[in-house]
């Protein structure tokens, strides 16, 4: 029995593994045609750009900022209720960030010679669509969610307020806290919140699928 929990929970780190470079595809698609993105990365995009204008932190970049607030959620998530996190969430943590400055790396240079706005637009929806399938990977892996993501289901819990409504003013508070420190918020942002949810709900059952059946190999 303990044989094969283990390997179930090396299927679930996988399946999480998978979700989280796809969903993160999807996240750097959009911040790289630079029309807003989702709240937590204006939130992000916004520390590191105020950071990056000191330039008191040598190499920052977008992805180590990711790390970094993602880490200190954590440690608040630890002090409030320590039963929320899994391994999943501390490989959220450390691997989102380097998986988003990968990806920038090699696509940049594509993507930063389109200039026209259609098909901008087209690439950022493409990124949205991407991150709800990636998401709907790692939430069906249930091997722990990301430390953002955790931020709505907690406060949500403890306030015994409806999740959806605890949803939108957690993301209205990143996007108005990285917007303030000069994060891009656009049309890119609108977009996303009006993709991401119902994308997602179209492919949860079609993830759901494929973790079953990926768990019920052992």
């Amino acid at each position: 029995m303990k044989k094969r929990a283990a390997k179930e929970w090396i299927i679930r780190i996988i399946l999480l593994m998978i979700g989280l470079i796809i969903a993160h595809l999807g996240v750097t698609l959009f911040l790289l045609v630079d029309l807003g993105s989702d709240p937590f990365n204006v939130l992000i995009q916004g520390i590191f750009r105020r950071l990056d204008s000191i330039g008191l932190i040598p190499g920052l970049t977008h992805g180590r900022v990711h790390v970094a607030i993602s880490l200190l959620i954590i440690f608040i998530l630890l002090a409030v209720d320590r039963s929320y996190i899994k391994i999943g969430t501390l490989l959220c943590m450390i691997f989102g960030g380097p998986i988003i400055d990968f990806i920038s790396l090699v696509l940049s240079p594509i993507i930063g010679k389109v200039s026209a706005l259609p098909i901008r637009i087209i690439i950022l929806a493409l990124g949205c669509i991407i991150l709800a399938f990636g998401m709907t990977i790692v939430i069906k892996s249930d091997a722990g969610t990301g430390p953002n993501d955790l931020v709505a289901v907690v406060v949500s819990d403890k306030t015994k307020k409806k999740f959806s409504i605890m949803r939108i003013i957690v993301d209205s508070l990143f996007v108005i806290v990285g917007w303030l420190l000069d994060g891009t918020f656009g049309i890119g942002t609108l977009i996303c919140a009006a993709l991401v949810g119902p994308v997602a709900g179209f492919f949860m059952p079609f993830s759901e699928k494929i973790c079953s059946k990926a768990v019920s190999v052992i």
